[in-house]
């Protein structure tokens, strides 16, 4: 396994034949794209605090594991070919991602993701025809008509809480539905029967039984 969030990582997914990419985005204290998962360093680096209150500089000094460094969104977009999901947190991400969408001519490549709906709509705004997906963990049928004003054409669902009730109601909207996280054998042969459109695994080798984002 290649540490966490870093161009080796990113690498070794689009290796393993992966359909897309997912990743996380942060922007740092002087407005920096970068990929992390979490919103402070401490976890995957040998720094501490919150991303948000470190310049790019700072960020790039750090040790993501192995000699890496964390990484900004350029160079994911300029290491792989594959397909991107990009989260991002907040309407402030939403922008700025949107303006390098627009500049490099993303629309294509990057699908735009968030927990949170008003960044979903940003985006959407932004970058008309960009492919936009609004993410839940905690939710019940009301997430359709929550990704439909936002602008998503896509839901990515828990698939703990994934019941077929929410799959219809999500095809009828005519939404295209992910699973989150498929690990198991379990939810993938649930993946399976929902007749889902794909899911997200932390587990890259499983694509061989299925159609994975990693």
């Amino acid at each position: 396994m290649e540490p966490e969030n870093t161009l080796r990582s990113f690498v070794a997914a689009q290796e393993a034949g992966l359909d897309a990419i997912e990743l996380d985005l942060h922007l740092s204290k002087d407005g920096a794209l970068v990929v992390m998962h979490d919103t402070d360093v401490d976890r995957t680096t040998d720094g501490s605090g919150p991303i948000a209150e470190k310049t790019l500089a700072e960020l790039r000094a750090l040790d993501a594991g192995r000699g890496e460094r964390v990484p900004v969104f350029e160079e994911v977009l300029d290491a792989v070919r594959t397909p991107l999901q990009a989260e991002i947190k907040d309407v402030r991400a939403a922008r700025a991602l949107a303006e390098l969408m627009r500049e490099r001519d993303l629309t294509g490549r990057v699908e735009v993701s968030s927990f949170h709906d008003e960044a979903v709509a940003e985006a959407a705004r932004l970058v008309p025809g960009a492919r936009t997906a609004l993410i839940a963990s905690r939710y019940g049928t009301d997430v359709v008509e929550r990704a439909v004003e936002a602008g998503a054409a896509t839901v990515c669902l828990n698939i703990r809480r994934l019941t077929l009730e929410i799959v219809e109601h999500a095809r009828e909207a005519g939404l295209r539905i992910i699973g989150w996280v498929v690990n198991t054998q379990e939810h993938l042969r649930l993946v399976r029967a929902l007749e889902l459109d794909g899911a997200t695994t932390d587990y890259p080798e499983i694509k061989r039984t299925g159609r994975f984002t990693a």
